[in-house]
């Protein structure tokens, strides 16, 4: 079947046709480095992975150009810097090295492009020049701020009106403002902080022109399909569509700067948004440190990417006991089958038709978990061959399974402390089969007592490590 995605700015379900099928672009607004990325901030960049991956297989990986920035200037990198007495690089370098880090033990693909701020003032400077030059920006006390009473399309994508957006945001009231809502492209920096050259002086950009600049200067106008978190929505991709769209003709829609806009829900904390504010949040650099990060991911597409999602114990119990009952089908398999020199699979059709209509992850997931069912219950080699391809396969549009079985059930565990392990389960199964029930039980309670749970099958048996609940 077709891509078909949902898009804010119409709010409905559409097909996604991309403006030149051998040029296709994504963009997603990436981290602010200055602390470690908590699963909250995770979860966009996993949802729209899938995304990546979807695109890639559709148009060809050569055909798609995903570009997600970083934003390595801003106000909390400066006092962070300050604080410790270091220039903002050796702070942004730090977490930009950790979020690397962490992405990518989610397993989520590198973008084709990492823009960063620092890196982009020329393209900065020229956009808003260009807003300048247009009659859509204007210079107030070494600031420059965009006149939103200039685009009338303003409010488009997050279906407000000026009014709602005076009556209920938080924004600045300043002399150098024509108007309350007219929000910064330029400002001047304050002593000690870092700083660029520029017609309005010393200063640094803006938050959202940063985000226009660099689509306009590494991707053009109009990408395909813009993506963030929904908290983006309002302002910051509002702000967004007016700079792009009144950079070059304010009388074009907002669908010249973007073809398609996609959000994710909000990740809840037992029922309350997290945030770094609140200090209700767990980081993935933290996580991981004693939670498979494949639980962490399949974890983040239990549920429609559009949806809320509740980050419980329950959740974390859940997505570990699929994954268990996903690697067991592939571990039994591989017990009894070589995989052969073919490690490319295709992706099901039932699975790709699941993403196709706008991500459903939960019904990619389902499927993944009839192709494991299958896989236990086949009565012929073919069968048995077909189903575990079509797991595979499907597990790689999902970007799941990417460990030996025994990674996964052994996790956190060295190499060492697994063979002391098969060992044990070797020495009690010799024990069963000599009846020396004794031995047996004893050899079972040590590697109860070292939290390992063992699984006996008339051939043999299976262990993994033992979790409490989470």
């Amino acid at each position: 079947m077709p891509l078909s995605l949902y898009d804010t700015l119409s709010r409905e379900k559409i097909p996604f046709i991309p403006y030149d099928s051998k040029r296709v672009t994504l963009y997603v607004c990436g981290p602010t480095v200055y602390n470690p990325a908590h699963v909250g901030n995770a979860r966009p960049y996993v949802v729209f992975d899938v995304l990546y991956r979807l695109l890639r297989r559709d148009y060809g990986p050569e055909n798609v150009i995903y570009a997600r920035n970083i934003t390595d200037v801003d106000d909390k990198i400066n006092k962070k810097a300050a604080d410790e007495g270091v220039p903002i690089s050796v702070i942004t370098e730090r977490y930009a090295d950790i979020f690397h880090q962490d992405m990518d033990s989610l397993a989520i693909l590198r973008p084709s492009i990492e823009p960063r701020v620092t890196a982009s003032m020329t393209a900065i400077i020229s956009q808003i020049k260009a807003l300048i030059a247009n009659g859509h920006a204007y210079v107030g006390e070494d600031h420059v701020l965009f006149d939103v009473n200039t685009y009338n399309d303003y409010g488009a994508l997050s279906r407000r009106s000026l009014d709602d957006m005076i009556a209920g945001a938080r924004v600045e009231v300043a002399p150098y403002k024509k108007n309350p809502q007219d929000f910064v492209l330029w400002k001047p920096s304050k002593l000690h902080e870092p700083f660029w050259p520029s017609p309005w002086g010393n200063g640094r950009p803006g938050w959202h022109i940063e985000c226009s600049a660099m689509i306009e200067a590494n991707l053009g106008f109009p990408i395909d399909i813009h993506a963030g978190g929904h908290d983006l929505i309002f302002p910051h991709h509002e702000n967004e569509i007016a700079q792009g769209v009144c950079a070059h003709d304010h009388k074009a829609s907002p669908q010249a700067y973007a073809r398609h806009w996609m959000h994710n829900g909000f990740l809840t904390m037992n029922s309350e948004k997290m945030s770094k504010s609140i200090g209700n949040v767990h980081l993935v650099h933290e996580l991981t440190k004693t939670l498979h990060p494949e639980i962490i991911r399949l974890s983040l597409l239990s549920a429609s990417y559009r949806a809320p999602l509740d980050w419980t114990s329950s959740l974390l119990d859940q997505s570990r006991a699929r994954l268990d009952g996903l690697y067991g089908a592939l571990r039994r398999y591989k017990r009894l089958n070589s995989e052969g020199t073919n490690t490319i699979f295709s992706v099901p059709q039932s699975i790709q038709d699941a993403l196709e209509d706008d991500l459903n992850t939960p019904m990619a997931l389902a499927e993944l978990g009839r192709f494991a069912q299958s896989l236990e219950t086949a009565k012929t080699d073919q069968d048995r061959r077909d189903a575990y391809e079509a797991l595979r396969g499907g597990a790689e549009a999902l970007g799941l399974l990417n460990h030996h079985p025994d990674d996964w059930f052994g996790y956190g565990l060295n190499q060492k402390q697994r063979q002391e392990i098969d060992q044990m389960v070797s020495d009690r199964l010799e024990a069963r089969k000599s009846k020396n029930w004794t031995e047996a039980d004893r050899l079972r309670d040590l590697l109860s007592s070292r939290q390992i749970e063992l699984m006996d099958r008339p051939d043999g048996c299976d262990w993994k490590v033992k979790y409490e609940s989470l």
